[in-house]
């Protein structure tokens, strides 16, 4: 979901083909045999023998970049501060490496009713407050403005939030709830969010676009 915010926000058209991942399309694996999404193809014309040459991005980090380098109207790259682009990967580096497979854990141990939810949720508590403590300082994570490092966390945060609600909105992440609270409210979440039908059951592209 990351990269349909970016996406939308850095004003591309693509064409969406959503799929289910128990059921993935012969040509996304042909393209991307890793077999995970999101995978973006894009057509750079025709070689010598008339075959068509494309390029696969099927990193959402990538896709967002890729995205933001070609058009970024709200400076989600915060391009006047250089070393912020460097502080914002790292984190995402983070969060993806670290927070994320955290993440996982906790949620299965909260699916599975597991004896060590609550141990898992303090696995978490580090990156989450280390958010909380950024969002005390100003209105987003990088500053004043929304960043790409607001839109590459925030579907992780949004799952954090989710586990076991109660203890979320009770816990000290005051800041933190303000933050997605009005995200989640967004026009824009809800355009990213949306659920189209699986490419397999119409073979029909979706346009996505602001």
């Amino acid at each position: 979901m990351r990269a349909r915010f970016v996406i939308l926000l850095a004003g591309q058209e693509v064409r969406l083909r959503p799929i289910t991942m128990g059921n993935k399309p012969a040509d996304m694996l042909a393209v991307s045999p890793k077999g995970t999404v999101p995978v973006l193809v894009l057509e750079n014309g025709v070689d010598n023998e008339n075959k068509r040459k494309i390029q696969v991005i099927d990193e959402s980090l990538d896709i967002m970049l890729w995205a933001l380098n070609r058009n970024d109207p709200n400076n989600l790259l915060y391009s006047e501060q250089p070393d912020c682009l460097e502080e914002m990967l790292a984190i995402i580096e983070e969060n993806d490496k670290q927070f994320k497979p955290t993440l996982e854990r906790y949620k299965r141990a909260k699916r599975y009713r597991k004896d060590d939810v609550e141990h898992c949720r303090l696995l978490c508590e580090p990156f989450v407050q280390q958010l909380e403590s950024r969002l005390t300082q100003h209105e987003f994570l990088m500053g004043a403005t929304p960043s790409l490092l607001d839109y590459a966390l925030l579907p992780f945060v949004r799952q954090f939030s989710k586990v076991n609600r109660q203890v979320y909105l009770q816990g000290p992440y005051t800041h933190l709830q303000k933050w997605l609270n009005r995200h989640l409210q967004s026009r824009l979440y809800a355009k990213a969010m949306f659920k189209y039908p699986f490419w397999l059951d119409t073979h029909q592209d979706v346009i996505l676009s602001e």
